[in-house]
């Protein structure tokens, strides 16, 4: 099915369902129960300045084609931060989030969001801005990616999403992190597969820390943000198509967020910014030398194992 079938399937079931109220549910879904919203960090985050270059120098260091974007959920619009860009107040533009994010780390906006600036279903529900349609509880909306209905109504109950307005009026704000002028949330960096595996080796190094991430091609928006949010741990997510299609992300990019703020006795952009000021991009390159000279612990097992001892050049 093409996205334009896609939609035109959706426009037509919509029509049909336009008259059914969405309803309170009584699905507790993993992470929806009565824990409150959100995960309860330890501090206020690190000092602004200290952010700003966190940001510059990540994105430089990691040869990123990107900005890495701070993320800040708003209780209110009241919150708003000085500058920011509103699209459907300031210029009567609609976005979705995916696009919104690529503004902002492509061309250095800081975009502040509610409810009325969406202009795709997923982080309205996502984002806990509605009640969850009945119908997308039953599982229309993944009915477009799983066959089997019952695996669908069970995905669509199981996907990331905030509880309803458990944040008030939930809005957000985000924007280049070398630039903003508000403490994030949430830190998203996009980055190529190799990027991503130095990202995740700077993050282990001071503690071990591993990331657990369950991957699906849809939603990449909420699954990116939500877990974090919930959990305050990192999570790693595949770009779903209207990342391409709307967004022009490479089909080559994932997408790691991390907390920006203390969780759990540590802050993991910190330690992640610990790892790769000791442990540069640029150490590794590829090679493919037959016999290459092996580190002196490697040397050592090799000895002990009665393998081949180094290869001398001459």
């Amino acid at each position: 099915m093409t996205r334009r079938d896609f939609f035109k399937r959706a426009t037509i079931v919509g029509v049909a369902m336009a008259g059914v109220n969405a309803t309170t549910h009584n699905v507790q879904a993993r992470g929806h129960g009565d824990k409150g919203w959100g995960h309860r960090w330890e501090d206020e985050g690190l000092p602004l300045d200290q952010i700003h270059t966190y940001g510059a120098d990540l994105e430089k260091l990691m040869i990123l084609r990107s900005s890495p974007i701070g993320i800040k959920m708003l209780k209110n619009r009241a919150e708003i931060p000085t500058g920011a860009f509103k699209p459907r107040a300031d210029k009567y533009e609609h976005y979705a989030l995916c696009q919104a994010f690529g503004l902002a780390r492509r061309n250095g906006k800081t975009i502040a969001m509610f409810i009325e600036d969406h202009w795709c279903f997923e982080p309205i529900i996502g984002l806990g801005l509605v009640e969850p349609p009945q119908s997308f509880l039953d599982g229309f909306t993944a009915s477009f990616f799983i066959e089997d209905p019952i695996a669908a109504k069970k995905h669509a109950q199981e996907a990331p999403r905030l509880p309803y307005k458990k944040f008030g009026d939930t809005g957000m704000v985000f924007g280049p992190l070398k630039t903003i002028n508000f403490v994030p949330d949430v830190v998203m960096i996009y980055c190529n597969p190799g990027q991503l595996r130095h990202l995740i080796l700077t993050l282990g190094l001071r503690h071990g820390y591993m990331i657990t991430s369950t991957f699906y091609g849809i939603g990449s928006c909420t699954r990116a943000l939500v877990p974090v949010l919930e959990t305050g741990e990192g999570t790693i997510t595949v770009p779903d198509p209207g990342e391409y299609d709307r967004a022009m992300t490479g089909e080559d990019i994932m997408i790691l967020t991390l907390p920006a703020r203390k969780s759990k006795g540590t802050n993991l952009f910190e330690d992640m910014m610990y790892g790769l000021y000791k442990r540069p991009y640029t150490a590794f390159a590829p090679n493919m030398w037959p016999n290459f000279p092996q580190p002196k612990f490697y040397q050592d097992y090799f000895a002990s194992w009665g393998l081949d001892p180094p290869v001398v050049c001459k």
